[in-house]
């Protein structure tokens, strides 16, 4: 997804895996999927830091209300209850984008136009 608009919010899930299960991957699919239909949404990554162990998932938002929709999801709610089943430690950060600059075509999905 390329889009002109410059996030107005980031969510980034940090977190550690324990034993990733089939229903795990299906729960987790579910979420990002619904999470890219949600108007409002603009784009996303992931990284895994091979030092630490640590995966790091983020989104960006155009506004507060496009991210209170994933936090309200029952797909999300259920992924949130269960999370002790999959994962071990997490932090949860949700951050409001002062600016975006630099390569906008590093491949990042969310790619903003410079300035915008």
């Amino acid at each position: 997804m390329t889009t002109a608009s410059t996030p107005k919010y980031s969510s980034t899930f940090i977190f550690e895996t324990g034993e990733l299960t089939d229903e795990f991957h299906r729960i987790d699919g579910e979420i990002a999927r619904r999470a890219r239909e949600i108007p409002g949404f603009l784009g996303e990554e992931a990284w895994h830091n091979e030092e630490t162990g640590l995966y790091s998932e983020v989104y960006y938002w155009a506004d507060m209300d496009a991210l209170k929709q994933l936090v309200g999801m029952d797909t999300h709610q259920l992924a949130k209850r269960r999370h002790g089943e999959w994962l071990g430690e997490y932090r949860v950060v949700i951050a409001e984008v002062q600016s975006v600059y630099g390569n906008p075509t590093l491949g990042i999905e969310h790619a903003p136009t410079p300035g915008s």
